[in-house]
């Protein structure tokens, strides 16, 4: 499993192979970079060498590969010495896809929950013809909240939902002249967009329209059709809703088209990047328990410190 990978070990195994790029070297030789995912993680890996054992494969193809996991910056990569397609029958394809560690059945029940919560009845409605859509209900609970950045797994938006609105709740119990049902239904509704944005495992990669579009676009899209379908829906209610979802990554910089402007927006916000930013340390964490620090990354532009790195 990559995420019991550590330096200088020798492993083989069957793996998606991910992000395939041909590459040239210092020297102007060719290599592979690529990245290879099972169900617990997703490591780095480079063909520098080629050879009658490196056969020809592709992105998003199970592939059989043999290396050496290396240390390189502070990052895990692996060298691979042999790859080729796996054949049918020869692996589990369930061990291979990443998938929440959570109990599904409860996430879906605290969903559920928290929209009979909702007193307003133009928003229960709304939450109502969008979540017992067969076909929606289908693609929100399987599909990843993100392609690589967090959550990036099966059940990953619903997870990510859930745990959002625990947050909003949280925050709106804090604070006087909060909408609670607004929250909540910004919390659901913010990412609906990645049901179209994202094509699912075993690619789980953005789709024409999420390329084109995006999920902030999609997401609002969707909404407002199902808005349009309410007879009498409120129409301030109505902006207030899609407001928050297309201020929901908090700045123009980050994609959104506007920042949030009420009370209720910046909650979503707060808890959408609440959410996301810990999932990610929570996720760098857990593959590099054994070290003082997680490495420079990216994203959080920062060194993480492991303080239960005791050693």
């Amino acid at each position: 499993m990559v995420s019991k990978f550590s330096p200088q070990t020798h492993v083989k195994g069957y793996f998606i192979a991910k992000n395939k790029q041909i590459l040239k070297n210092k020297n102007g030789k060719d290599y592979h970079s690529l990245r290879l995912q099972d169900e617990s993680g997703i490591i780095d890996a480079k063909i520098w060498a080629f050879h009658s054992a490196i056969e020809p494969y592709q992105s998003d193809q199970v592939v059989y590969v043999e290396g050496e996991v290396t240390l390189f910056l502070d990052q895990l990569q692996f060298n691979i010495f042999k790859i080729r397609p796996a054949k049918d029958g020869e692996y589990d394809l369930s061990t291979l896809i990443p998938h929440t560690n959570k109990n599904i059945q409860q996430l879906e029940e605290e969903l559920y929950l928290y929209i009979d919560s909702v007193t307003n009845s133009d928003m229960k409605n709304l939450l109502e013809a969008i979540f017992l859509d067969e076909e929606t209900y289908k693609k929100f609970f399987t599909k990843p909240a993100a392609k690589t950045i967090h959550h990036a797994y099966l059940n990953g938006l619903l997870e990510h939902s859930v745990t959002m609105t625990r947050i909003g709740i949280f925050l709106s119990n804090l604070y006087d002249n909060v909408n609670k049902d607004l929250v909540i239904t910004g919390c659901l509704l913010h990412d609906i967009g990645k049901i179209d944005e994202l094509s699912g495992f075993p690619e789980n990669e953005y789709t024409d329209a999420g390329q084109l579009l995006g999920h902030i676009v999609l997401g609002t899209n969707r909404v407002a059709l199902e808005i349009s379908k309410l007879k009498g829906f409120d129409p301030d209610l109505a902006n207030f809703i899609l407001h928050i979802l297309i201020s929901h990554h908090g700045e123009q910089q980050y994609g959104s088209p506007e920042v949030p402007k009420s009370i209720e927006a910046m909650i979503v916000h707060l808890a959408d990047y609440t959410d996301s930013r810990l999932k990610m340390l929570e996720e760098i964490l857990a593959n590099t328990k054994d070290a003082k620090y997680t490495g420079f990354n990216k994203i959080l532009g920062r060194n993480i410190r492991n303080t239960n790195y005791n050693k």
